[in-house]
């Protein structure tokens, strides 16, 4: 049972309980996929009708970003708390590497794919990745075949939103994975290229600011996102 947060349904779960719920679906049949939600996917969700079909679908849907835990207690609906696609996925690719499951990474510029697959090899001994490919491709069809070819579990999917949810409910059943998930810049923090927030910024809660500080270029979108909390507060009052 799914949180309604203004639309799109989030999953109440720990990061643990999270990580087991998504090894889970990498190791079922079929094709499956998680989308992690933060401010400006719900507020990209409630003028983009497809997008919110493609949230409200999927298999898992983790709170990313402090501002949706904040709208879920303005709202009545506390969430167990936040739960970041990297740190996610940081908890998948330890199990993966003890369970023998295969990774392929999409996404991100040239060459950063590679870089990440060879970090992500040395921080996780036994670590299978199938694959790597670059994010500026004009084709899809040959990407698809890449992937399928190299018999991936699992797809981290980083094209950034809304076009890596697109991608992975159009294409994703085609590549054979059984797990898919959308993880925007993530590629670039495995890779190096992008400094994540020291640990004791993501404790308080304060990695947009930590990103805000060294990404000034990022305040225009970043302005938008308290409007998730005058919406939450307004759907409160409303009684909705």
């Amino acid at each position: 049972m799914k949180t309604d947060i203004l639309g799109v349904g989030i999953d109440d779960l720990t990061l643990a309980e999270a990580v087991a719920a998504g090894t889970a679906l990498s190791e079922s049949e079929g094709f499956h996929y998680a989308v992690t939600p933060n401010p400006e996917f719900i507020l990209a969700a409630k003028k983009d009708e497809a997008f919110r079909r493609i949230l409200n679908a999927a298999d898992l849907a983790l709170a990313d970003g402090v501002g949706v835990v904040y709208a879920a207690k303005i709202l009545g609906r506390p969430l167990k708390g936040r739960v970041p696609g990297i740190d996610f996925a940081q908890g998948l690719l330890s199990r993966m590497a003890h369970t023998g499951a295969s990774l392929f990474l999409l996404g991100a510029k040239p060459g950063v794919a590679e870089q990440a697959a060879e970090n992500l090899r040395k921080a996780h001994p036994g670590l299978l990745i199938c694959g790597t490919h670059d994010g500026y491709f004009q084709e899809d069809a040959p990407v698809v075949e890449e992937i399928k070819a190299a018999k991936a579990d699992v797809l981290f999917t980083c094209l950034g939103a809304p076009k890596q949810e697109h991608w992975m409910v159009q294409y994703g059943p085609e590549t054979g994975v059984k797990l898919a998930v959308g993880l925007g810049g993530s590629l670039d923090v495995f890779a190096g290229t992008v400094e994540r927030a020291p640990e004791a910024w993501r404790k308080a809660g304060m990695e947009w600011l930590y990103r805000l500080l060294k990404e000034p270029s990022r305040f225009g979108r970043m302005a938008k996102l308290p409007l998730i909390l005058v919406d939450a507060m307004g759907t409160r009052l409303g009684g909705k």
